[in-house]
């Protein structure tokens, strides 16, 4: 069971995550979970490619270190890289020491300031850690980012791509319904969401740049 548009109420519990950006203008942000891994990865940047379009790229540290000449894609073509930790942990079932340090192992690699957690299920207290320039448990270092904090980012808009029940046409349809000027939407560039992303992304390109939105990176 998931939410296809974040409710009012998760944004008012967690104030401090972004789940949005301004409402005023037309422009939209696409992100993608999971990479990078060949094949998806690169269909992905194509298309983007195609469209003058710029996303932001959550990656996983397992994944760059399988993939590192996919990453390195990713960059090269000038979009945004985010943390989603080195191994896609859950937060919920996740303690702490754990969680911090597999986000330090993957922020190694990242070297970001953009954090999203995976399933965006996170604890208010890890959050906190993550917000105030968290530590590593073991040795003491300190995440390195612009301003040694990580911006934790959410969503108002999830394709559901990753659902395997879902129709290619229903995910396209997930994004056009609720989409608005500053929406974060998630798709996922993973084998398992590849069927309805591949439908789906070049349309919700097309879509939008002829109403006039632009893609930019977070």
């Amino acid at each position: 069971m998931y939410l296809i548009k974040s409710p009012l109420l998760l944004k008012w519990y967690y104030p401090s995550l972004l789940w949005n950006k301004s409402r005023t203008e037309k422009v939209i942000y696409l992100t993608f979970d999971d990479g990078p891994i060949p094949n998806v990865t690169d269909f992905v940047l194509k298309t983007l490619k195609v469209f003058n379009a710029k996303a932001t790229f959550f990656c996983i540290g397992d994944n760059i270190v399988k993939h590192p000449e996919v990453f390195e894609r990713v960059k090269a073509a000038g979009h945004a890289i985010g943390n989603h930790t080195f191994n896609h942990l859950k937060g919920w079932k996740t303690d702490d020491k754990t969680y911090l340090e597999n986000t330090l192992k993957c922020q190694q690699l990242t070297q970001t300031n953009l954090f999203r957690p995976p399933y965006g299920r996170i604890k208010k207290s890890q959050i906190k850690s993550l917000k105030s320039g968290v530590r590593s448990p073991k040795t003491g270092a300190q995440l390195q980012t612009e301003n040694s904090q990580l911006q934790i980012i959410m969503w108002d808009v999830l394709s559901g791509d990753f659902d395997i029940n879902l129709s290619p046409e229903k995910c396209f349809q997930n994004v056009i319904k609720h989409t608005e000027n500053g929406s974060i939407i998630v798709f996922h560039d993973s084998l398992k969401a590849f069927d309805r992303l591949a439908y789906a992304l070049p349309k919700v390109l097309a879509h939008f740049t002829e109403k006039g939105f632009t893609f930019a990176t977070l």
